[in-house]
């Protein structure tokens, strides 16, 4: 059901991700169901409040915790809403292509330099 509103959205598809289906929109996975857990890929500070809340627990995947990762389980019908709003969540941040990506994240800052080419 949340699958298919999901899928009605343009650019969304579904892709593979850790042998199991997964959510894409432009091609980017952005959510999918490990056993009976919603994972999603959110902003590591919305994975934080999450994992704070005790709504949801860390994604790990071959051993490493994921930052962008969370893990959400399900309690009851009402969590059909709350999974809805995360669904959303996720397809936005993903799409809106804020992501950090590896290179730019292990990356050293540029150091900048004067006129003469001297480093700051």
């Amino acid at each position: 059901m949340l699958a298919a509103e999901q899928l009605r959205r343009p650019n969304v598809s579904f892709g593979r991700a850790l042998r199991n289906e997964a959510l894409t929109v432009h091609g980017k996975i952005f959510a999918f169901l490990k056993g009976d857990r919603l994972v999603l890929k959110l902003p590591a500070t919305h994975v934080k409040q999450l994992i704070g809340a005790g709504a949801a627990i860390p994604f790990t995947s071959g051993g490493r915790t994921m930052k962008q990762w969370v893990a959400v389980p399900p309690s009851s019908t009402a969590d059909v809403n709350a999974w809805r709003t995360l669904l959303n969540d996720a397809r936005v941040y993903v799409a809106s292509g804020e992501l950090i990506t590896k290179t730019q994240a292990t990356a050293p800052a540029k150091r900048r330099r004067d006129r003469k080419g001297t480093a700051k």
